[in-house]
């Protein structure tokens, strides 16, 4: 990620910041050395007054300038932040606690902030957080630009160990409106998110393997890897593949119905023969059913002398999968109905019968009986293809695959262009909430187009699309509907806007004074209860 340099301007600054998703961010000098941050009123400003032109170094209003502390050391234990029940209560606590007071010097910290940070006790208490930053111990300081702008603030820190950690300052004021102290909340949140991450594909895995006998990776871009919504479909396809019984499969675009396809053939007795497929949009109506059924010798003009073997001979002792099944014109529906009845057929400008023996999977995003009742598929066929239907649901409503997903996906293409990039795990929130209206298909392409394009060793939640990064905005409802209703419209409306403008949940949740794990949980919420989309 590209960083703030002193000699940018306001205009060309402004894209950087945004892609922090911070509230302040650094700022560093020709020598990579640290002189300042830049915050969200700062750029504001410039804007109100026109001055986008404006150096970024001229903004900073507060500078790392080791300025000795305002405040006597001698005087921090009289705060009475070290001393009992108080000194037990913050001790107790799982996020850090770092407390200033109103000059910026340090009172106290707390166990888990010295367990986080590595940081000791004796290290900063009683120092100013300038002297702090200049000395390396934290890249920017929080509380000096809550002390300066007077309002909570969230940005992200590193210290020491080069890890990452996200800080939240809060300044606490006494009766008069003064500012007393300055109460910053720090978590490892980057941990976190790995380790759950982590768990949950590792779940994800042993139930693969347990219920399937499937070893993800083994098989590259082609694996399987499947969520509880899916299990019962995969379980009933293991059970009918040693069948000779008809399969069709639904699903909207993109649900991986070919790799099903393949999974049943895989699994049946037919693993041995050819597992052919033909995409029934593929091709005009005159070139299918060359395509499907083969042309006898001088069948039409430009035709071979030889004539063609169509699929269903090909496929002779395999599998044919079929797929978009509900665009097959009526007059091939006809002859396919032979094919499914007497397992014989008669090629295009043929007078003989040939006689084929295949086990015939399809396909259809499409909704067949519907089809039918328009009068744009034969019924007779449909009973007789679909005597077990097998539906593929789309990948909102199976959610549990997204992460895992990912990540193969990854790794086959880390693999494919020499890459060794690495998910950050707020992009792989962001994604785990979206709708995916492509399904797996729209998420292979997009790991690939991140894999080729992004520069970086991690992709982060600026590197994605800035589709990928908000939230759909609902609008309030008109009058009339309940104030419930109008409240949670309204609360959508707020959630969408702040991710679309922070481009990430965390500081989305930072900018609307709300938990993380409560925002991400109601955006969730709120796409698993939405009406299911039209299948394209």
């Amino acid at each position: 990620m590209q960083r703030i340099e002193e000699n940018l301007t306001i205009e060309e600054a402004y894209p950087l910041f945004r892609e922090q998703g911070a509230d302040a961010v650094e700022v560093f000098d020709d020598a990579g050395q640290t002189i300042g941050v830049l915050t969200q009123t700062d750029i504001e400003m410039a804007m109100r007054e026109a001055d986008l032109g404006r150096l970024v170094r001229e903004c900073i209003r507060y500078r790392v300038t080791g300025t000795p502390p305002t405040s006597s050391q001698a005087n921090i234990s009289q705060n009475g932040f070290n001393t009992e029940p108080l000194r037990s209560v913050l001790n107790a606590l799982h996020d850090g606690v770092y407390i200033t007071d109103a000059q910026g010097v340090t009172v106290t910290i707390n166990k888990a902030y010295e367990r986080i940070t590595g940081i000791r006790r004796e290290d900063v208490v009683g120092f100013h957080m300038a002297d702090l930053v200049k000395a390396g111990y934290i890249s920017k300081s929080v509380s000096l630009e809550v002390i300066r702008e007077r309002r909570p603030l969230t940005l992200v820190q590193t210290i020491r160990d080069s890890r990452k950690i996200v800080v939240s300052g809060m300044p606490m004021f006494d009766h008069d409106g003064e500012l007393q102290y300055v109460v910053t909340n720090v978590r490892d949140v980057t941990e976190l998110l790995r380790a759950k991450h982590a768990q949950d594909q590792l779940e994800q895995l042993q139930r693969i393997r347990k219920t399937y006998g499937v070893v993800t990776g083994d098989e590259g871009a082609q694996c399987l890897i499947t969520s509880h919504q899916t299990i019962a479909c995969y379980d009933l396809a293991q059970r009918i593949a040693p069948t000779q019984v008809k399969v069709l499969i639904q699903g909207e675009t993109g649900t991986g119905k070919t790799q099903l396809a393949r999974y049943i053939h895989r699994h049946s007795q037919r693993v041995d023969g050819p597992f052919l497929e033909l995409n029934c949009t593929a091709f005009p109506e005159s070139l299918l059913e060359a395509e499907l059924f083969g042309y006898a010798p001088g069948a039409f003009t430009g035709a071979s002398s030889r004539g063609k073997q169509g699929l269903l001979e090909v496929a002779h002792g395999g599998t044919l999968f079929l797929d978009e099944i509900g665009d097959l014109p009526v007059s091939l529906q006809v002859k396919l109905l032979k094919v499914v009845e007497e397992g014989r057929f008669l090629p295009v400008g043929g007078t003989e019968f040939r006689h084929t023996d295949v086990r015939l999977i399809t396909a259809t995003h499409q909704d067949l009986q519907q089809r039918v009742a328009e009068g744009g598929f034969r019924e007779d066929l449909y009973y007789r293809i679909g005597v077990v239907p097998l539906t593929l649901p789309p990948l909102r409503e199976r959610r549990e695959e997204i992460i895992p997903l990912l990540h193969h996906y990854l790794d086959y293409f880390n693999q494919q262009y020499s890459r060794h990039i690495q998910w950050h795990p707020e992009a792989l929130e962001l994604l785990a909430a979206l709708d995916w209206p492509g399904n797996i298909r729209e998420l292979i392409n997009l790991t690939e187009r991140l894999v080729v394009t992004t520069t970086e060793d991690v992709i982060s939640p600026g590197n994605l699309p800035v589709d990928s990064r908000s939230a759909p905005v609902s609008e309030v409802p008109p009058p009339g509907r309940t104030l419930r209703e109008q409240v949670t419209a309204l609360e959508k409306q707020l959630i969408g806007s702040a991710l679309a403008a922070h481009g990430n949940t965390r500081a989305a949740a930072a900018a609307l004074g709300i938990d993380q794990s409560t925002l991400v949980k109601k955006v969730q919420r709120w796409r698993a209860t939405s009406p299911p989309a039209t299948p394209e």
